[in-house]
């Protein structure tokens, strides 16, 4: 007796057969299903790395012009606070030079 018998032997009064099987107008009314062309691997990879690398440029590019603006702004303010102390220096000098003059011509 095959050992597939024996394992089935208890098996056997309880299950039914099964048959698989399908009608033929099932089949028949059915339209074929277009064929698609597979993505292969070495186009999806190409495809994901220049997706990837697009993203990851357009976010390092707005992250550095970001920081930039960031820079700029602190330059520029930096640019007129030393304008204004330039500008109240030399109206120090001036005054002091005055001073000077004045003292020398009371001499």
């Amino acid at each position: 007796m095959p050992i597939g018998t024996k394992i089935f032997l208890p098996l056997r009064g309880r299950v039914g057969i099964r048959s698989f099987s399908s009608s033929r107008a099932r089949w028949e009314s059915a339209a074929p299903l277009p064929s698609s062309k597979p993505v292969g691997a070495f186009r999806g990879g190409v495809f994901g790395f220049l997706a990837g690398s697009v993203a990851a440029s357009a976010s390092v590019y707005y992250y550095i012009l970001a920081e930039y603006r960031f820079a700029n702004e602190m330059l520029s303010d930096d640019i007129v606070a030393l304008q204004k102390a330039t500008i109240k220096l030399q109206s120090y000098i001036t005054e002091l030079e005055t001073k000077v003059d004045q003292l020398h011509k009371k001499k």
